[in-house]
């Protein structure tokens, strides 16, 4: 008996570590649009450098255009990569470049961030 719930132990350790790896992707798509878990638009900007591993978007230009915060558990994945930020805060990235939200948004849908000074566009996978 004690083989049997030896067994039965292990499946469900290999079955809970398993889900585990398949965590949910730091964005979701609508529409063919990026958003964040909130349901507001993601945009990336054109003066940050993909895979450099940071932002160049701080200080008052991250009060305007938010991060896209990772957590310390979080793990990079697929095309999602964590950057680090000035502050040492980490962000996530979409195929290097990181992604941010606009304070100008004010509801799901809202993409009146794409185009602002040429700079900034809608992130789409």
């Amino acid at each position: 008996m004690k083989i049997r719930e030896l067994a039965v132990g292990l499946l469900l350790s290999a079955t809970f570590v398993a889900c585990s790896s398949m965590a949910t992707s730091p964005a979701m798509v609508s529409n063919g649009i990026l958003t964040g878990s909130n349901g507001m638009t993601l945009y990336t900007f054109d003066k940050d450098v993909a895979g450099s591993g940071k932002s160049v978007c701080n200080g008052p230009c991250a009060t305007n255009w938010p991060p896209l915060m990772a957590t310390s558990g979080d793990t990079a994945r697929g095309d999602y990569s964590i950057v680090t930020r000035d502050d040492g805060n980490k962000q996530w990235a979409l195929k290097g470049k990181p992604l941010y939200y606009w304070i100008k948004d004010q509801k799901a849908g809202d993409r009146t961030g794409d185009g602002v000074n040429g700079v900034w566009h809608v992130a789409t996978n």
